[in-house]
């Protein structure tokens, strides 16, 4: 038995990465899984790609977090398709870095949308389902950014207001058996951070054994550890735990 048989996860964002990490954690522990992305191709893929229990199903969803026509659609799709919805893991995102006198317009309200208001859409179409339910849990993708990070002053501001408003839903969602909490990851290997690097000008393992020499554990991150993470917040075993940020960053914050 796993301890998400019968339940059904949504994960955005979740095509490949943190996300696609996520995912199979939950199908490897019985959920049907949804897998929302922009690219409903890449979503689909991806969601036959995933370790599915005996009589658990996925399906891939294309949808554009931004907007609120397409997170009301994906929900009512999942719960159509896959007989319910239990899980919400907001994942998805972009960024868009650089120097604040560089930064233009479309660069932070891309990136706040995508971060925020995603967050926002998402949450308020799912919790239609778990307040009506008594039950639901809910999982915000945060960062260590949220502390401030050079360069990042829009994704940093998004990250920061994920933590804020994972506390604000808990207070509002709790009473009606809604756990909400975040999960701050540090440098998880992927391939946003490998374009980060090219970006920044070096070379992939260069840039990994940078951020790995930078955190009391001398590794970096890997899907897997968001993953982890993830599989215990979704869980009863979490029950009592609500409004918190995890961070998952080899210790990175304390160093």
């Amino acid at each position: 038995m796993g301890r998400f048989d019968g339940r059904v996860a949504v994960i955005t964002g979740a095509a490949r990465g943190i996300g696609f990490g996520v995912a199979t954690r939950f199908a490897e522990e019985g959920a049907s899984v949804a897998i929302i992305d922009l690219d409903e191709a890449a979503a689909a893929e991806a969601a036959a790609k995933l370790p599915l229990a005996e009589g658990a199903k996925s399906v891939g969803i294309g949808a554009n977090v931004a907007k609120a026509e397409d997170t009301e659609a994906a929900v009512a799709r999942v719960v159509e398709e896959l007989g319910g919805l239990h899980i919400l893991m907001n994942n998805a995102g972009i960024t868009r870095d650089n120097l604040l006198f560089k930064m233009t317009e479309e660069d932070w309200d891309l990136v706040m949308n995508v971060h925020l208001k995603g967050h926002f859409l998402m949450s308020k179409a799912a919790q239609a389902v778990f307040v009506k339910q008594k039950y639901g849990k809910i999982i915000n993708v945060s960062s260590t950014s949220a502390t401030g990070n050079r360069g990042q002053a829009n994704y940093s501001a998004a990250k920061a207001g994920v933590q804020g408003f994972t506390r604000t839903l808990a207070l509002e969602l709790g009473p009606f058996g809604v756990n909400v909490n975040a999960i701050a990851p540090g440098f998880i290997a992927t391939e946003m951070t490998d374009q980060t690097a090219a970006r920044l000008g070096l070379d992939v393992d260069e840039f990994r054994k940078l951020s790995a020499d930078a955190n009391p554990v001398k590794r970096v991150g890997e899907p897997a550890d968001i993953a982890a993470a993830a599989a215990f917040l979704a869980s009863d075993e979490s029950s009592y735990i609500t409004g918190q940020t995890l961070y998952v960053d080899g210790g990175a914050t304390v160093a």
